[in-house]
């Protein structure tokens, strides 16, 4: 699969599943820039795929336009747009204030409305573009605690089916990618945190976590990455309106 020097902008591209898809993407052809938070992890990251880093908040929305921008004058304008910035809280309904539904919202669903507003009216001019955003396997079933973050990326799907089938006659396509729990840092550092609070053996809290999991086991980044840059290809233009759990057969 070959992008032929198109330009790919990753968001939460600094490390785990984001730094794993701008690698990818690299290796196929493009012209990556990754958009974060952490400056250092960024460069780290450009540095490895010969791309750029801008550093933004994603829930900002004036930052997010001028970073936007910034990336189109440097690489063109964007022809691959990976929504990949994303966080989760967990606590019980009852135990979660407006403040957390918000912030849950702002950072996995508005972002993305945001993000793709400013670059879809130059794909749909240019006839081609591809839109892809990491949800999660929480955007397709419920998970207990996490009511604002399952809430929050079932819109993301209901987004993606919905905008797909007004760009369905264009080269534009839409999908999601729908990871279970992943091996990132940032899981693992959940983990550890966990560990040392109620001292079970980290091993087992991971094993306790992917039990959904047929597999029995944590899924790696670079399956998630394989998996939007096939979405991404030029030869995937039938590939659109999807939400692909990537998830070891945990949803069917």
């Amino acid at each position: 699969m070959g992008l032929d020097g198109r330009h790919a902008l990753v968001t939460g591209g600094s490390r785990g599943i984001g730094a794993a898809i701008a690698a990818a993407l690299a290796v196929a052809g493009a012209r990556v820039t990754v958009l974060g938070r952490d400056r250092a992890a960024l460069d780290a990251v450009a540095g490895g795929t010969g791309g750029r880093a801008l550093v933004a908040d994603v829930t900002d929305a004036a930052a997010l336009d001028v970073a936007i921008a910034e990336a189109e004058a440097g690489f063109g304008p964007i022809d691959i747009l990976v929504n990949n910035a994303g966080s989760a809280e967990t606590a019980k309904f009852a135990a979660a204030d407006d403040a957390l539904w918000e912030r849950m919202f702002a950072l996995n669903l508005t972002s993305v409305v945001r993000a793709i507003r400013r670059v879809l009216p130059g794909m749909l001019e240019r006839d081609w573009g591809r839109i892809v955003t990491v949800a999660s396997t929480a955007g397709l079933k419920g998970y207990a605690y996490a009511s604002a973050y399952s809430a929050a990326k079932h819109a993301v799907i209901g987004l993606t089916r919905s905008l797909a089938l007004e760009t369905a006659r264009t080269g534009v396509t839409v999908n999601a990618v729908c990871p279970g729990y992943t091996d990132t840092d940032l899981v693992r550092g959940s983990v550890a945190r966990l560990a040392e609070r109620t001292g079970r053996p980290a091993e087992a809290l991971v094993a306790e976590m992917v039990t959904g999991n047929p597999q029995r086991r944590l899924i790696e980044p670079e399956e998630v990455a394989r998996t939007v840059v096939w979405l991404a290809d030029p030869a995937s233009g039938s590939m659109t309106g999807q939400a692909i759990a990537v998830a070891g057969g945990e949803i069917m």
